[in-house]
């Protein structure tokens, strides 16, 4: 019995497959332009040579993971397949880690493993394909400066904001041109002047003529105005017989008089070649109008903005066993209060809360789904069904679930389920006109019909073009779609209200608002109050640094709670883009210690939340220009620290939006808040320095 025993744990022995002793990657670095592919293979022997059939993992040391059905790594960077396929999206210097686990069910970089390598990737922008001067005036005027404008576009379509063309002048004493394109008229006579990028060349032959000007006026649109509101000067220009001149150009500047140790003193405004002006601080201002040798000056007073008010904590509704994502609160259809909450890497909870009374939110009814996140809700416009996104469901069938909420106070129940081609992940969805509007595993909007909330079904569907299209989030504002597209930017699609004849089973694309940050995560679209103007507010996300990820799926995969909050960056970007016209990037909102989530805009009023940086309440009345944190627009701001929280005292705000009064907002880290602005004092308009 023993001799064979022996024998059997020596054959087990002969037959046990030995340990890797060796990776070796081919190429050993990766050098792609913008657009490229390439595939490294990975070789695993064991101590004596052998080649052993092991399971290699290929994975970004920098980048996002983001689609958990394609485990593709590196969302906006670069992506690695799992057979290790590398794309290029974003040119940078990277590093891929090859690792061969012990684990064979392993996915991520905090398993442990046999071997690993790290590859160095360059990511290279393609080459120059074609350089325009773009609108260049039909006539110069001896005396003046005019800035040329350039486009550069490269081999694969893209705008190359990153080159600064090289300018020349082929007569500099007729016309020279700076490093930066503005050209300077010097005397009458023709000239060409020439912009290059890279190898490609725009040329522009010119003729500078008399400068007709006699006399220069500037006009203010008002003498007196607070920080952050626009100013609109004009110049008037008029020859010897008192015609007014049209096409001459003008450079508007300012100098100030303000409190040098204020913060951002001693100057601080914006003023562009329209003649839009804003004050960032209080004091003087003197705007100079020049055209050629002739100069006007107007001088305005800037008064302080003074809308800060205090904020009083309501209710607090704490959620300290899980993660919370976003919100959404309505008034019910038995005309109570309530509000949705998701949750985040965790176990597929959704909870329904009373909100009547906001000082004291209390979850009367939960709803678990085969899910890790359920990270958005949405409620339906009579507030009777709600829609829950699923990720990370056990069988890999996420897509969405439809709830009937029209009885919070009896019970909410599951209508339906719908998952037909969003196994990949639903991340956002929104609720509009009986449809659903849905992103499938990051690249994509399904829109899906709820007529029959029982029994849903795809009428249509939204996506770019090109290969490595993203998207992250959507909002339906009057039948026109806006979603946030990362790199692509702000996206605007008709499903009925555009005029264009899209619907919702036809979408028809408006346009779209490429950021070069490639950060654009948010989007709320908004027509001012105040003005009528058409806004679009669209946020970043990026740059995330500690231990704490609220999206495990971006990153190493599991977020580190060891009481270390999490650090963002981004802001707020502010276009002006009317209908027919081109979108215009007209102003900012930016807390230079945090980065932005969710908005919400109302009454002139934007609700933001900024993780870290708490809950942010800004006003975004009247015309808006340049950056509204320094024009001393935020009304108010909020942290809410908890020591009992999920992770104790570490604010990461999700998503806020206001209610009867009342500003109810998520946090990752401690449930759901109810804040409320104090009223100002009489005869104030604020209350908090």
């Amino acid at each position: 019995m023993t001799v064979l025993l022996s024998l059997f744990i020596a054959a087990a022995a002969a037959v046990q497959e030995p340990e890797p002793a060796s990776l070796v990657v081919e190429p050993s670095e990766l050098t792609l332009r913008v657009g490229q592919s390439a595939k490294l293979a990975a070789t695993v022997k064991d101590s004596e040579g052998n080649v052993l059939d092991r399971r290699v993992l290929f994975l970004p040391l920098y980048g996002q993971y983001w689609n958990l059905e394609e485990r593709t790594w590196g969302f906006n960077l670069f992506r690695v397949r799992p057979d290790g396929t590398v794309s290029a999206s974003r040119p940078g210097s990277y590093k891929i880690m090859v690792r061969v686990p012990k684990d064979p069910d392993a996915s991520g970089l905090e398993d442990e493993a046999f071997l690993q390598q790290e590859i160095p990737l360059t990511v290279m922008r393609p080459p120059v394909e074609r350089i325009e001067l773009v609108d260049p005036p039909e006539r110069f005027y001896e005396g003046t400066i005019v800035r040329l404008s350039t486009r550069v576009t490269d081999t694969i379509g893209d705008l190359r904001t990153d080159l600064i063309p090289r300018f020349e002048s082929s007569a500099p004493d007729i016309a020279r041109i700076d490093s930066m394109g503005y050209l300077h008229a010097v005397r009458p006579g023709s000239v060409v002047v020439s912009a290059t990028a890279e190898t490609k060349t725009a040329s522009l032959e010119i003729q500078v003529a008399d400068n007709p000007v006699a006399e220069l006026v500037i006009e203010s649109s008002a003498a007196r105005a607070r920080t952050g509101d626009v100013l609109h000067f004009t110049a008037r220009l008029t020859d010897g017989s008192g015609r007014q001149l049209e096409d001459v150009p003008v450079v508007f500047s300012f100098h100030a008089r303000t409190d040098p140790l204020a913060v951002g003193g001693p100057s601080s405004g914006l003023i562009d070649q329209k003649g839009r002006f804003v004050a960032d601080l209080p004091g003087e201002y003197t705007i100079v109008a020049t055209s050629g040798s002739h100069v006007d000056m107007q001088t305005v007073t800037i008064e302080p903005r003074n809308v800060r008010r205090k904020v009083e904590l309501v209710g607090h509704g704490r959620v300290s066993d899980r993660a919370t994502s976003d919100l959404w609160v309505w008034q019910g259809a038995d005309g109570r209060d309530y509000a949705i909450t998701g949750t985040h890497s965790a176990s597929g909870h959704a909870y329904i809360w009373d909100v009547s009374d906001p000082s004291r939110l209390e979850i009367i009814d939960t709803v678990r789904v085969d899910a890790r996140t359920v990270n958005d809700v949405k409620i339906s416009e009579d507030g009777r069904i709600a829609v829950i996104s699923r990720e990370g469901a056990s069988n890999r069938r996420n897509g969405i679930v439809i709830l009937d909420v029209s009885e919070p106070s009896v019970g909410v129940r599951i209508l339906s389920r719908y998952d037909d081609e969003l196994t990949g992940g639903v991340h956002n969805v929104y609720i509009y006109d009986n449809h659903v509007y849905a992103l499938s595993a990051g690249q994509r909007y399904d829109v899906i019909s709820i007529e029959d909330p029982k029994n849903p079904h795809r009428v249509g569907k939204f996506e770019l073009p090109n290969p490595d299209r993203s998207i992250h989030d959507v909002v339906v504002h009057d039948g026109i779609a806006y979603s946030a597209n990362w790199n692509d930017g702000v996206v605007v699609v008709d499903v009925g209200g555009g005029g264009r004849g899209g619907s919702p089973r036809n979408p028809v694309m408006l346009g779209n608002f490429p950021f070069p940050t490639g950060w654009n995560h948010a989007v709320y679209p908004y027509r001012s109050r105040s003005t009528g103007k058409f806004y679009i507010f669209a946020g970043d996300e990026a740059a995330r640094t500690g231990r704490f990820s609220p999206e495990p799926e971006m990153g190493s995969g599991t977020p580190g709670y060891e009481g270390e909050s999490a650090r963002w960056r981004g802001w707020i970007h502010i276009l002006a883009w009317e209908d027919g016209q081109e979108p215009e990037l007209v102003a900012r909102y930016e807390v230079p210690e945090a980065g932005s989530h969710n908005i919400w805009v109302e009454d002139d009023v934007m609700y933001v939340a900024f993780y870290n940086g708490g809950l942010r309440v800004v006003d975004v009345s009247g015309e808006l220009l340049g950056n509204l944190y320094r024009q001393q627009r935020e009304i108010a701001h909020f942290l809410p620290f908890d020591p009992q929280g999920f992770v104790p005292n570490s604010p990461q705000v999700w998503g806020a939006q206001p209610h009867k009064g009342v500003i109810f907002f998520s946090d990752y880290n401690s449930g759901l808040w109810a804040v409320r602005l104090a009223e100002p004092k009489q005869g104030h308009t604020a209350t908090e320095p």
